[in-house]
């Protein structure tokens, strides 16, 4: 008769509980142990219920297969090409030892090295973010046909293993499949006013992602672009000698905060060092001004960011600093919550 060993753990409240080995295992290899002891979970449920509030209180014309279609091609575009990515450097590996010290090596490396599941932050299929491009594209791009939207997905994802300098890529993956939409598709747009300009969609956004800008430390990066660019647009309103209600309009705008704090504050995608994000902010907001008011581009903010995206390069050389890495901000995170 097999024997199972059972694990007995008394809950605060004093009530036993009961849990096989078994289950356990599943339980880490779903991640469900893993849950909320990752910053990005906090950024996909805020994500999630900026899409929910969205399609609730604005009347979106956003179908919901589109939605599922950009998930499932975000979340398994990361899979494949992690996979591929990572296969191909375990044979580099194997090769440049060569004969039995490799194959020992190898042996011994996939002995040390237990599988992980998608949502640990360890694991490298980690989708969440994935998952959170997936959301972004969801809430800021729109397409009539399916096509597109997986197209837009796949692109995304694709640009991080393909646009990289080292082990950094430089282009925002969701900016970079709306892009991609935009240009090569003829069914795709972005409704900048999709949001309109009621207050406390303002203060949620605030609320969320200064959370989430203050746990991932790239409060910096917003203040510096929505300072510039609200200092640009006010001196141009003064100059044309407009009401101030026109400003207020043009800086209301719940798209314009979604960019400024979550898309344009990526820590994986911008310069390390805070000068260089400082430095890099400004350029977008002066960019995305002239952009808007003297090319009258609807969509001028997608456009700064990317192009000003392959300078993150030049910055970090200009401006040196350690590369962010979730992995380490997991350890800090889930040390300081203890």
């Amino acid at each position: 008769m097999s024997k199972r060993r059972i694990l007995i753990k008394a809950t605060p409240t004093g009530v036993t509980r009961v849990e096989t080995a078994m289950s356990r295992k599943i339980l880490e290899y779903l991640g469900l142990n893993y849950l909320f002891q990752d910053i990005r979970d906090y950024q996909i449920l805020f994500l999630s219920l900026f899409l929910v509030l969205g399609i609730g209180t604005r009347d979106w014309t956003l179908r919901p297969e589109l939605i599922g279609v950009a998930i499932a091609t975000c979340l398994s575009m990361q899979w494949l090409l992690s996979t591929v990515v990572r296969w191909n450097a375990r044979g580099e590996s194997v090769g440049s030892v060569g004969g039995k010290e490799g194959k020992e090596g190898k042996e011994s490396e996939e002995d040390m090295t237990p599988p992980l599941s998608p949502l640990s932050p360890h694991s490298p299929h980690s989708l969440r973010s994935a998952l959170i491009t997936a959301l972004g594209l969801s809430l800021l791009l729109r397409a009539e046909y399916w096509t597109t939207m997986t197209l837009a997905a796949a692109v995304a994802i694709a640009s991080k293993f393909v646009f990289k300098v080292g082990e950094k890529h430089f282009f925002n993956p969701a900016n970079f499949g709306i892009i991609f939409a935009l240009q090569f598709t003829s069914d795709a747009w972005v409704t900048p006013g999709q949001w309109g300009e009621d207050w406390w969609y303002g203060l949620l956004f605030a609320g969320t992602g200064g959370m989430i800008l203050h746990l991932v430390g790239r409060w910096d990066t917003t203040a510096a672009f929505l300072g510039s660019y609200a200092i640009l647009e006010a001196i141009r309103n003064l100059w044309l000698g407009w009401t101030w209600d026109v400003y207020y309009h043009r800086m209301m705008s719940g798209s314009l905060l979604l960019f400024a704090l979550f898309m344009v504050t990526d820590p994986r995608s911008i310069p390390n060092a805070r000068m260089g994000r400082i430095v890099w902010a400004v350029c977008i907001a002066i960019l995305t001004v002239i952009l808007r008011n003297y090319f009258f581009v609807p969509t001028a903010v997608f456009w700064a960011l990317f192009a000003l995206a392959p300078l993150t390069i030049l910055v970090d050389v200009l401006w040196s600093a350690p590369r962010f890495s979730w992995r380490s901000e997991w350890f800090f995170f889930t040390t300081n919550k203890k």
